[in-house]
């Protein structure tokens, strides 16, 4: 039995004890109650023992732990392991601990202390995934309430701490990768929290050497880079030992994921990675309304989350932040080379690194920027809103998802758009929707002129197109979603791009006369295919395509399928050649 900080805290400084526990209520689905049924078909798959008071089941920070069942008894769940640390939930009989990151590596951001002793099942984790992948009923339910569990720690701001000044670029960095991460974490912010110094002094971290980034209460990282933060949260690196893999997948947005699900699903040896988080744009997406099969919506980022889960499940490596930074040839094989200096080799790639949202020509813009303009509306960025009016720029569905999520949490929202009709490109059941919302004031033929504040933004000046009137807007955040620009400088001169830089494809791409790499290629491009045999193009990153979540879906799903087809004839020639 492992010691718990918290309870050696208690004993220390003379604390009372807690007043005895109730099981933590479940509005949202986070904690189900198995059935006996239930509870017996895990049985197959783990073990029971008994528990006794004060044990650790498993301690934040925890690289590999079970899932256990509490089969008797209460087991707490706790946030920090040192100072006062916080009862996060309180289970008893029936209930399950853990959350998803669980299922895809990561550590543990709570502490599991038995307050009531009695017995538990304990499932090894790599059980649990079958368990989660062959039974549709039970693995549901428990992957549901998991996903709802990782969203309850984000708002309450457990797990991870990260201690810098809000104002800080790595700071700023840093609370970025854990927010599109889904991350669970908090900030102590050097410039507003009393109490940031004295923790920085029993740490022994020296002002300058901030942000730091505590994992566990114990594990300090001194403003580490993203790629040792992923590293220390179980982010995984990919293999990048010389073996060359069936498919490569670069970006893990909509269409990559997809990709990565059906190209492990049927069998090919399949890497995907992507510079910042799995889910792309999509992820940063409050609620997405109009995708097949979630009548109520469904979060991007938990779209996202359940993404990932099901490509892991089949087989296929996921690793951020792993920048793609060029794409070449070898003896036949398509090399990704990374910014880290390695490189994966693969029979066939799919390049799926989406598009962003274009930055604002507006003056003093780059001031702002992570601190008070934001290219996301999630939850992060809505407690940094705290409660101010906030202005959201863009006439597409994105900024309207985003005008609507913030108007349930700021007393303001205003809506700029460039041009005067809001259905041009925006889906009539969003723009009537936001119309009637009385919370977001609607700008119509507008633009951003000018941005006012200090350290923080305060004000955005506005501008009538028609007249040059000017107008401004109280606002403590901006959010921007103006055009996309895609994710493809990496491969200037490696594709064919349009003029735009978006990468043709297709007979597009085959007819384009600076890239004629075909003549060894007895057939016409593939649907989805670049101008290099073997190196596919999906979703938004492609010229041509609809830039809608389920349109991405669909083309990472038929891109595998010509991966095979293109995997075939390629056997096939080998085979004639006498390469085989």
């Amino acid at each position: 039995m492992r010691a718990l900080p918290y309870l050696l805290h208690r004993v220390a400084t003379r604390a009372p004890e807690p007043t005895p526990l109730e099981e933590t209520s479940d509005p949202h689905g986070a904690y189900p109650r198995l059935e006996e049924a239930q509870i017996a078909q895990l049985e197959q798959h783990g073990a029971r023992r008994s528990t006794g008071p004060g044990e650790v089941l498993f301690q934040q920070g925890d690289d590999r732990y079970d899932f256990y069942v509490v089969l008797a008894g209460k087991v707490a769940k706790v946030d920090g392991t040192e100072g006062a640390p916080r009862r996060i939930a309180v289970h008893g009989r029936g209930r399950f601990l853990g959350d998803i990151g669980m299922l895809t590596g990561q550590p543990a951001f709570l502490t599991a202390v038995v307050e009531e002793p009695g017995e538990v099942l304990v499932v090894p984790v790599d059980r649990l995934r079958a368990v989660v992948g062959g039974d549709p009923v039970l693995g549901d339910l428990i992957l549901r309430a998991l996903l709802i569990r990782r969203s309850v720690l984000i708002g309450l701001q457990a797990g991870l701490r990260i201690v810098g000044s809000s104002y800080s670029p790595d700071t700023r960095r840093l609370r970025d990768f854990a927010a599109r991460n889904r991350v669970p974490h908090s900030l102590i912010d050097l410039d507003r929290d009393r109490a940031a110094e004295s923790l920085l002094r029993r740490l022994g971290v020296a002002p300058e050497e901030t942000p730091v980034a505590i994992l566990g209460g114990t594990t300090v990282l001194r403003n580490p880079t993203t790629a040792e933060l992923a590293s220390r949260l179980g982010l995984r690196q990919p293999d990048t030992e010389e073996r060359v893999r069936d498919l490569i997948v670069v970006g893990v947005g909509p269409a990559g994921l997809a990709a990565a699900v059906y190209g492990a699903s049927e069998g090919l040896d399949t890497v995907a990675v992507d510079a910042i988080a799995t889910g792309g744009q999509a992820a940063t997406s409050s609620r997405i309304e109009n995708y097949l099969g979630f009548p109520s919506g469904i979060s991007g980022s938990e779209l996202a989350e359940r993404g990932t889960v099901q490509a892991e499940k089949f087989g296929s490596q996921i690793s951020v932040p792993s920048e793609a930074i060029s794409l070449a040839e070898d003896r036949g094989n398509h090399v990704v080379r990374l910014g880290d200096g390695n490189a994966l080799h693969g029979r066939a790639v799919v390049i799926a690194t989406g598009a962003r949202y274009r930055r604002l020509e507006v003056p003093g813009l780059a001031q702002f920027e992570g601190a008070s303009v934001f290219y996301a509306a999630t939850d992060m960025e809505a407690m940094l809103c705290g409660g101010q009016p906030v202005v959201v720029v863009g006439g597409g569905n994105s900024a309207g998802q985003a005008a609507l999520f913030l108007a349930s949490c700021c007393p303001r929202v205003h809506l700029v758009v460039l041009h005067e009709d809001l259905e041009r490109d925006m889906s009539r059941y969003l723009a009537s929707r936001i119309v009637s919302e009385p919370l977001v004031e609607l700008h119509l033929h507008t633009q951003v002129a000018e941005l006012l504040g200090d350290a923080a933004l305060r004000e955005v000046v506005v501008e009538e197109t028609h007249d040059g009137s000017r107008q401004t807007l109280d606002a403590g955040a901006m959010f921007v979603f103006v055009g996309m620009a895609p994710h493809a400088d990496w491969l200037e001169g490696q594709l064919a791009l349009d003029e735009h830089g978006f990468i043709l494809t297709g007979q597009d791409a085959g007819g384009c006369s600076e890239h004629e790499g075909r003549a060894d290629i007895e057939r016409d491009p593939f649907l989805l295919e670049t101008s290099r045999p073997g190196v596919f193009a999906a979703g938004d990153v492609r010229s041509g395509s609809i830039k809608r979540v389920a349109s991405a879906v669909g083309e990472g799903a038929m891109a595998v399928r010509f991966v095979h087809e293109h995997l075939h004839a390629r056997h096939d020639t080998e085979i004639a050649s006498g390469r085989r």
